[in-house]
């Protein structure tokens, strides 16, 4: 006879569906609502139905990070919010989030984001603020496939590149698909195109203005100067500069063909952000991509900026 509590059916699950699914499900959702309180691989297990190890391998495969590590920088990243937004002692935010001294809250701070708590504090940005996994939409949509999103504030550059318009995903008849790759080409075919071979680029969706009954808006292709090794200096005879201001980004990160990444962004806008705390604000949408990028391939990672505030 089966343990009712593992049984998958009591989930809702119909027969023919994978069980680990809804497992992993089980352990995300207990996670998510006891942070403040101490979570034991040993617990999550017995939760899941998993042995510890069949638990870590599964978890691990599903979402690329280990149950340890996913609660850690859960907790680190609730430790940083609270830094910027209140004041309270290092120490009471270490013991908080389960850190037996500020020296060991200190050490694992600065292994996630680089710097102490105080000095993230003063610099007062949100910076490096990792939130809880999600599933890409209903079962059976994107194959299961689960993302995660993390908060950035980047610093304002100048976009060097070439402008055209094009008609958005949740426009009437969209045509990015079209647009963007002939904005991209126009930008690469420019008097020292070329040397965009191998560099990071990005394209910039800017929202800010009102649109058309057409939706369409402005959509730039390039790369930002600034941001390229100082030895390869770049020069695009008849490009276009765009100031890019200082914002908060939500940012997610997309792995496959360059085709899927509107699914992306639905779950993104439709679902993530509803439920993120957080609210969208019109303004410049960031393409990032890495250098030697290609938008074909099953293993293309690139990563889509939207611009976020708290809610109040």
């Amino acid at each position: 006879m089966s343990d009712p509590v593992c049984s998958p059916l009591l989930d809702g699950q119909a027969p023919t569906e994978p069980a680990h699914f809804t497992r992993i499900e089980r352990v995300l959702s207990h996670i998510h609502q006891h942070l403040d309180e101490p979570l034991l691989v040993a617990d999550l297990a017995a939760l899941s139905c998993w042995s510890r190890w069949q638990l870590q391998r599964v978890f691990q495969s599903e979402t690329g990070l280990t149950v340890a590590a996913y609660v850690r920088e859960l907790k680190l990243s609730r430790a940083a919010a609270a830094l910027l937004g209140g004041r309270d002692r290092i120490l009471d935010l270490a013991l908080r989030h389960g850190y037996d001294s500020e020296v060991s809250f200190s050490r694992a701070f600065k292994q996630q984001f680089g710097c102490s708590p105080l000095a993230y504090r003063k610099r007062g940005l949100w910076v490096g603020l990792r939130q809880p996994i999600s599933q890409l939409g209903p079962r059976g949509l994107g194959e299961g496939k689960w993302l995660q999103v993390r908060v950035e504030t980047r610093p304002a550059f100048q976009l060097l590149g070439v402008r055209g318009e094009i008609r958005g995903l949740f426009a009437e008849q969209p045509d990015f698909q079209q647009q963007v790759p002939a904005i991209w080409q126009r930008v690469q075919a420019l008097p020292g195109g070329e040397q965009l071979n191998g560099l990071p680029l990005l394209g910039v969706s800017d929202l800010r203005a009102h649109q058309d009954e057409a939706h369409r808006f402005p959509y730039w292709a390039g790369i930002a100067p600034s941001e390229q090794p100082e030895e390869m200096p770049l020069t695009l005879t008849g490009a276009e500069t765009l100031q890019v201001p200082s914002q908060t980004y939500g940012v997610v990160t997309h792995q496959g063909p360059i085709t899927l990444l509107p699914q992306i962004l639905s779950w993104f806008i439709e679902q993530w952000l509803p439920q993120s705390g957080y609210r969208g604000l019109d303004g410049l949408e960031l393409e990032a991509y890495p250098a030697n990028y290609q938008g074909k391939a099953q293993d293309a990672s690139m990563s889509y900026w939207l611009p976020i505030a708290p809610l109040p």
